[in-house]
């Protein structure tokens, strides 16, 4: 079997180990080293927890957040300035883009894009537990 001129490259710079530049280590993160209750963003409506996951490692180039909203919390409507993912690992919430609200359950996500004014509310008994993940700005 022939490989692909554009393999070829890469083969002749040491296979798929050629292509990877040096990299720092990875950063391995528990959650409760990073847990902390505090006011939902943007407006601090009810009460969270928010596991801080990404802010312990260095030269980050993505937000990667747990939040907890606890009964009658929300993440304030804001505009965004970068995409966004919400993604709901337990409980129910109720997400709002531009003045469209959809109501998520676990495995549910809501993928939000720039310029959007956005915004998620805890709705039922139980917490609402998600994953919220965005790209920082670019280092000049």
């Amino acid at each position: 079997m022939r490989a692909a001129p554009a393999l070829l490259g890469v083969l002749a710079l040491g296979g798929a180990a050629g292509l990877a530049l040096a990299a720092p280590p990875a950063v391995f993160v528990n959650e409760a080293d990073v847990v902390r209750r505090e006011p939902p963003p943007h407006g601090a409506h009810g009460m969270s927890t928010a596991y801080r996951i990404s802010d312990v490692v260095p030269g980050r180039t993505m937000e990667f957040r747990k939040r907890v909203l606890h009964p009658g919390a929300a993440v304030g409507l804001h505009v965004i300035d970068h995409d966004e993912v919400y993604y709901v690992l337990s409980g129910e919430g109720e997400v709002t883009s531009d003045g469209v609200t959809r109501r998520l359950g676990p495995g549910g996500a809501a993928y939000l894009y720039r310029g959007a004014e956005v915004g998620i509310a805890q709705v039922g008994d139980q917490d609402l537990v998600l994953i919220v993940s965005y790209p920082l700005p670019a280092k000049p």
